[in-house]
C-alpha cells in the first residue's frame, strides 16, 4: 500500500501533467493575477482556464482571493518553481544533447 507521501507525490505530479497547468504556474511566477489577466496572457478560452485553475486549487497548488466579482490567483508555495526550474534545465540538456547528435549525423554525411 502506498504511503501518504507517495500518494501526495502522485497527486502533485498529476497536477503538473498538463501543459496549460504548467503555463498557468509560469504565468503566476511574478505574483497574483486575475482570471482575465491570465486568460489574456495565455490566450485560452475562459472555460478551459477555469477548469485548470480549479484543478490546481483543489490539489493545493494555488490559492484564490476574491475581490467583488473578480478572482485573483497566486501560487500557494513558491517552492514549486524549484521543481519546474529543474524540469526546464533537464529539458535544455535534452535539447543540447539532441542538437549535438544531429550535428554529428550531419558531419558524417
Amino acid at each position: 500500500m502506498p504511503s501518504p507521501l507517495h500518494q501526495y507525490k502522485a497527486e502533485f505530479f498529476k497536477a503538473l501533467a498538463h501543459p496549460l497547468r504548467l503555463a498557468i504556474l509560469d504565468a503566476l511566477r511574478s505574483g497574483e493575477k486575475s482570471v482575465s489577466a491570465l486568460q489574456e496572457e495565455l490566450g485560452v478560452e475562459q472555460s478551459s482556464l477555469s477548469r485548470q485553475l480549479a484543478f490546481l486549487r483543489e490539489r493545493g497548488l494555488l490559492e484564490v482571493r476574491r475581490q467583488g466579482p473578480l478572482a485573483y490567483y497566486r501560487v500557494r508555495d513558491p517552492e514549486v518553481y524549484a521543481f519546474l526550474d529543474l524540469g526546464r534545465r533537464i529539458f535544455q540538456r535534452h535539447l543540447e544533447a539532441e542538437r549535438g547528435r544531429l550535428e554529428a549525423l550531419r558531419e558524417g554525411e
